[in-house]
């Protein structure tokens, strides 16, 4: 008996274990508090040409990373010392929530719902939801000409996935994907006729793919790129907010987006103003 006994505690204390192992290692830092030890662990996207890109070298480029560098050294951390961790659009409130990140740079659009799980720094850029479509695709004009029972593809959990519902769900098949990749290769193979999201993000794949892949209309949404943390976090927020002001005052802004998005013919517009609320 006194055997089973402590067999059934050893396996007891073994569950609590696995639990808290599946927690997801989170830390009830805040990003101010983390940035003071030196390191930071900034949520991005992986497959977002100009934007947020993973090389194949391991490396990470685009204008989200250039703001989470530029945020970072405002905050005291070196580049170096910051880890980028993959925050797909619908894992992002979760990642914030638990800790795992300290903050998330990932066309992140700064909306009420999201507003009441997390807290914004900025925006630090402004765009609009547009439409992406093969290069030889003559139909599709906009968004007034989403109808037909035409194939349109975006991503869980994002905003133009659910801009999509909203104004055009009796009109078009809406296909959700985990990643706008995913939906890129879905529209060059054709099981898709469109691919929806924010301008700038559709810019950034045509731009990957010259001669195949054409944006469409004008953007008929408008939306605000924010800084995500973890809600309540006043004092990082603000530090968040400064460093996109000097940002822009500085002209890292500029030559950021410039740099990035530069050779596609993208005008550079003018910069937001951060809302301090």
């Amino acid at each position: 008996m006194r055997f089973n006994h402590v067999l059934r505690i050893a396996a007891g204390a073994l569950a609590v274990a696995v639990v808290a192992t599946g927690c997801g290692g989170g830390s009830d830092k805040t990003a101010t508090e983390h940035a003071k030890d030196g390191k930071l662990t900034v949520g991005i996207k992986y497959d977002q040409p100009g934007l947020g890109l993973r090389n194949k070298d391991g490396s990470f480029s685009g204008f989200d990373v250039d703001v989470a560098k530029y945020v970072g050294e405002k905050l005291g951390v070196k580049p170096e010392n910051i880890t980028f961790k993959e925050s797909p659009s619908a894992q992002r409130e979760t990642l914030i929530e638990n800790g795992q990140v300290d903050f998330i740079v990932a066309t992140y659009s700064i909306t009420d719902k999201r507003k009441e799980k997390v807290d914004f720094g900025g925006p630090y850029y402004v765009t609009g939801q547009s439409l992406l479509v093969r290069s030889d695709n003559t139909d599709i004009t906009g968004a007034e000409s989403l109808n037909g029972n035409k194939k349109l593809c975006s991503v869980k959990g994002s905003t133009p996935a659910q801009n999509i519902k909203d104004k055009y769900a009796k009109d078009v098949q809406l296909q959700e994907y985990d990643t706008y990749s995913l939906c890129v290769e879905a529209l060059k193979s054709g099981s898709v006729d469109a691919l929806t999201t924010d301008d700038i993000i559709l810019r950034g794949f045509a731009a990957q793919s010259p001669g195949a892949l054409k944006v469409v209309g004008a953007p008929f949404t408008t939306e605000k790129y924010g800084i995500g943390v973890k809600k309540g976090d006043t004092e990082s927020r603000g530090k968040i907010n400064d460093a996109i002001d000097a940002m822009i005052a500085d002209g890292s802004w500029k030559a950021a987006l410039e740099k990035n998005f530069g050779s596609t013919g993208f005008t550079v517009p003018a910069p937001p103003t951060v809302d301090r609320y």
